[in-house]
């Protein structure tokens, strides 16, 4: 297996010797240059041409953002943010960033060598495979004026890589009168929540963290905490939620299966399940689960997903009723959920 390059784009001398050191211990990817500016980083990425460049965010002549925007629609290519925890982070995934991590607040080898190696080096390994022209926003299709909603119902959404988006594209045409949404995206915590208040400035739809407690109702939607697995329950024929720590589910915490077999149970055929973008599986058996209770299931497909991962393993599993392009999921969720 070859190699793959990466370029480390970082201001700190300190921490991009850390970088590029723990990088380099694994033995899948070379380290080919790096770069303390985005001049630097032009430069380098037209000498050494890398599959991969990793992305500091505060950077001195030209932020990350502003280097994202100018490069990518000249040299498109696969890059994974080290930000702090820092809203702006949202800017560079809208900017064509294929996923982020969060930046260590400290610079101790002993403790942050094997954090590196594990979680930056497994997604510099996923974005190495992404093909960056479908990070570009999808235009969606308008969701037409559909009266008589079905009220009762629960609306599931779980996506990873690329998810940010993708998520952004499917709830920003959600109207008040959708059902109660319940969303996991693999997101570190503190970013969560950030991403929530993200969403609920740029949609109509009133989106929040979730804590236990917190209900369904239309027009709300509620996003699982970074650190917690969220499920779905009924208490007195409210539908509502609990979030509480645990150990790793199909390998996340939060984890799609957990919530999609929450839903399955609590709300059965009263449902519609959507997978989304990202690597691995999962979400596959719980959207299988939500099926044979009876909810509609949605995947999207492999021609709009920036990482077709979890929803082919859904599919191939028979999880999905329905496959389809990103920009057509509102739609066909308004469409399952008319009374007539």
């Amino acid at each position: 297996m070859r190699k793959i390059k990466v370029l480390v784009v970082d201001d700190s001398v300190l921490f991009r010797n850390l970088l590029v050191n723990s990088l380099q211990k694994d033995p899948y990817i070379e380290v080919v240059a790096q770069a303390g500016d985005a001049y630097a980083a032009r430069d380098a990425i037209l000498q050494y041409r890398p599959d991969v460049m990793t992305l500091d965010v505060e950077m001195p002549k030209m932020d990350g953002i502003q280097f994202l925007r100018k490069l990518m629609p000249q040299y498109p290519l696969p890059v994974v943010v080290i930000s702090a925890l820092d809203a702006r982070v949202f800017d560079a995934m809208e900017a064509g960033a294929v996923d982020f991590v969060c930046k260590p607040s400290t610079v101790d080898p002993s403790k942050i060598d094997g954090f590196l190696r594990k979680e930056l080096g497994t997604k510099i390994k996923i974005a190495s495979t992404v093909k960056v022209g479908k990070l570009k926003r999808a235009e969606s299709f308008p969701v037409g004026n559909l009266s008589n909603v079905k009220k009762d119902m629960v609306v599931a959404i779980g996506a990873s890589t690329g998810g940010t988006e993708a998520i952004f594209e499917v709830v920003r045409q959600f109207r008040k009168d959708i059902p109660g949404v319940v969303i996991v995206q693999h997101m570190p915590p503190g970013f969560t929540e950030m991403y929530a208040n993200r969403l609920n400035n740029q949609c109509q739809v009133a989106v929040k963290e979730a804590v236990t407690g917190d209900r369904l109702y239309q027009g709300r939607v509620l996003i699982a905490p970074g650190d917690k697995h969220m499920r779905l329950i009924k208490v007195n024929g409210v539908y509502q939620v609990e979030c509480k720590p645990g150990e790793k589910v199909s390998g996340h915490c939060p984890s799609v299966d957990v919530l999609f077999s929450s839903v399955a149970k609590a709300a059965k055929k009263d449902a519609v399940g959507v997978i989304l973008t990202g690597m691995g599986g999962d979400g596959a058996k719980g959207l299988l689960e939500m099926r044979e209770a009876g909810a509609i299931t949605i995947g999207q497909n492999e021609a709009s997903c920036v990482v077709y991962g979890m929803p082919k393993v859904a599919y191939d599993i028979g999880a999905v009723q329905y496959q389809m392009e990103l920009s057509s999921i509102s739609n066909k969720i308004y469409s399952v959920l008319k009374t007539n």
